[in-house]
């Protein structure tokens, strides 16, 4: 199964961490990583992905980002706006997109500490929702 890596360059010192063990647990499940991408934020996200998908040598697309609570509520707006975007790119092109993307209302030791289960759990499900679209084809 081939598949990307999409991953945003804000809050860097968690999301390069992200990356790291995304990278480990692809390859610990035998994924092939055509493409790592990386972005400013993870508002930047989903053109990349739109990008990828349209490649046929892409399965599934794996993001990762971290949005830390400010004084505002801006990271409400940015998770949920992202989400949205994910969710209708892996509709439109019927293949995973999965969310590696921690907050909003978070903290940044609270994003510490889901570093590695999300980074984990975003590469596991890429391979389980692909696994499944295979079963249900």
């Amino acid at each position: 199964m081939n598949i990307a890596i999409v991953v945003s360059e804000f809050n860097q010192e968690i999301t390069s961490k992200m990356l790291d063990i995304a990278l480990q647990k692809a390859k610990s499940l035998n994924l092939n990583i055509k493409y790592t991408c990386k972005v400013p934020g993870v508002f930047d996200i989903p053109l990349v992905i739109d990008t990828l998908l349209q490649k046929k040598e892409v399965d599934a697309v794996v993001t990762l980002g971290a949005v830390i609570k400010g004084q505002t509520k801006h990271d409400e707006l940015i998770t949920n706006v992202t989400a949205r975007a994910l969710m209708e790119l892996s509709i439109k092109y019927q293949k995973p997109v999965t969310l590696g993307i921690t907050g909003p209302g978070m903290t940044n030791r609270q994003a510490q500490a889901r570093i590695r289960p999300v980074a984990e759990r975003a590469v596991d499900a890429v391979k389980k929702i692909a696994d499944q679209i295979g079963k249900i084809r």
